[in-house]
């Protein structure tokens, strides 16, 4: 099953061409950025088919993560996906972004669950925790970054994302520390071609996940009234 998976929920635009039978990537480019998704994503979509030697119609499905994130990046990831699974008549797939950054480590070792954290700014971060067998422990949040702790601070556990040295930092003093805190980022785009081959499209709608309002809201004060 050949897997268009895209990313720019967060400050990276990403796309990776999987073979989900063979587990092989065919295709993955990763470029930083904070802004600059919408103009950035179908030329890096061009590039990957490029050096698969594949056109958009070869493809089996389109992945795409649809949040907590950036509000504009989340719609550019997921308009581009709808669109190709229009044009294409495929299907398209959307998985959660703190699922995607914590799928590497469960796919290591489930045993120990693992906290995926992204930074909210303002004291805040995005949480979920998957424990054992993908068992969800923590469902996706917003909140503070001492509500967060007081959630995961009760047991062995390891720490992903960028709100994880966040919660590092504000660990209570006399609780056992965190087994491991690793500070990736960005979700990788072949992980989520991985857990999209296993998904159910149906349950996984490419829907923005919004876990909280936008900073940026219209004005509500000193309207021009209108003619």
């Amino acid at each position: 099953m050949l897997i268009l998976a895209i990313d720019t929920a967060l400050e990276a635009c990403s796309a990776a061409l999987h073979d989900t039978d063979t587990d092989t990537t065919r295709a993955v480019v990763r470029e930083p950025m904070a802004r600059g998704h919408a103009e950035a994503l179908i030329p890096i979509v061009e590039k990957v088919l490029d050096e698969a030697g594949l056109e958009i119609a070869d493809l089996d499905a389109f992945a795409v993560t649809v949040g907590p994130g950036s509000f504009t990046g989340l719609r550019v990831g997921i308009a581009a996906a709808r669109g190709f699974g229009l044009a294409t008549g495929k299907p398209v797939i959307g998985l959660p972004t703190l699922a995607v950054l914590a799928a590497p480590l469960l796919a290591e070792d489930d045993n120990v669950p693992v906290a995926a954290a992204i930074d909210a700014r303002h004291g805040n971060v995005y949480l979920q925790v998957i424990g054992p067998s993908g068992r969800v422990l923590v469902s996706p949040r917003a909140m503070a970054v001492k509500d967060a702790v007081r959630s995961v601070a009760n047991g062995p556990v390891r720490l992903v994302g960028s709100g994880a040295q966040l919660i590092a930092e504000a660990w209570p003093s006399g609780a056992l520390p965190p087994v491991a805190v690793f500070g990736t980022s960005t979700p990788d785009p072949v992980w989520l071609a991985r857990l999209a081959s296993v998904a159910d499209p149906a349950r996984s709608e490419p829907r923005p996940l919004y876990l909280r309002e936008a900073d940026a809201k219209p004005q509500t004060a000193a309207r021009i009234a209108r003619r």
